[in-house]
C-alpha cells in the first residue's frame, strides 16, 4: 500500500511538472497560437475567437493587436496539408498543419 502511494504522488507530481501533459488538444491548440482561454463564448476587445478550449467549454482568444492574421481574413482559405497550392500565403488557419492558400 505504501508502495502505491509513492507512485500516485509521483505521478501527480509529473502531471504539474511537466508543462501541456494532461491539458486538453484544443487548449494546446489554442496556447500553441499563443493564444487565451476565456469563460465567455466571445472574446474580449482587442482580441478574436480562434476555436475552443477545456474540451468546448471556453473560447480560444488571439490578440488582433500582435501578428495575428487569419487566412480569411487575408483573403485566403485553409486547406489540409495534401493539397497543393499554386499560391500560399501568410494567415493562421484553425488546424495547425494545414495552410493558407489563396489558389488550388
Amino acid at each position: 500500500m505504501k508502495l502505491f502511494s509513492c507512485l500516485i504522488v509521483l505521478l501527480l507530481f509529473l502531471l504539474q511538472a511537466v508543462p501541456g501533459l494532461g491539458l486538453p488538444k484544443d487548449t494546446l491548440h489554442c496556447l500553441g497560437y499563443e493564444g487565451f482561454c476565456f469563460r465567455s463564448k466571445s472574446c474580449p476587445e482587442p482580441f478574436a475567437a480562434f476555436g475552443t478550449c477545456a474540451w468546448g467549454q471556453k473560447t480560444c482568444c488571439i490578440d488582433t493587436t500582435s501578428n495575428f492574421h487569419t487566412c480569411q481574413d487575408e483573403g485566403g482559405h485553409c486547406v489540409p496539408p495534401e493539397i497543393k497550392c499554386l499560391q500560399e500565403q501568410v494567415g493562421l488557419c484553425p488546424h495547425r498543419e494545414w495552410k493558407c492558400c489563396t489558389e488550388v
